[in-house]
């Protein structure tokens, strides 16, 4: 898909915290219409040559393809991590009054 309308961005945050700090910023400038936050996670992943392990908080975020680099943007600005998580997901199918809401929750690129 060369040019999708939605997307499903997925990082995670070192405590429930800051990811509320992330999430509310997102909504508050309409960045993204909805972010789901998932406590205690466990992520194993290999960091500077060494296998870890830690407790992470997921951010499941839902918004349009135009505001994906804000969204990055403010993760970036309120992540304490060296490297934060950013993964774009394009929205391939959804319910028409899901993707509705979506639009009137977010604003235009342009504003």
């Amino acid at each position: 898909m060369a040019n999708p309308e939605f997307a499903v961005v997925l990082s995670t945050a070192k405590s429930r915290r800051e990811a509320d700090t992330i999430a509310r910023r997102l909504i508050a400038d309409r960045a993204a219409a909805c972010v789901n936050i998932v406590d205690k996670i466990t992520s194993v992943y290999r960091w500077k040559g060494k296998v870890e392990t830690s407790s992470e908080v997921l951010l499941i975020i839902k918004t349009r393809w135009l505001l994906v680099d804000q969204v990055q943007g403010t993760i970036k600005g309120f992540s304490s991590y060296e490297c934060p998580e950013v993964l774009v997901l394009p929205v391939i199918e959804g319910s028409e009054e899901y993707l509705r809401w979506v639009t009137a929750s977010t604003r235009t690129g342009d504003r």
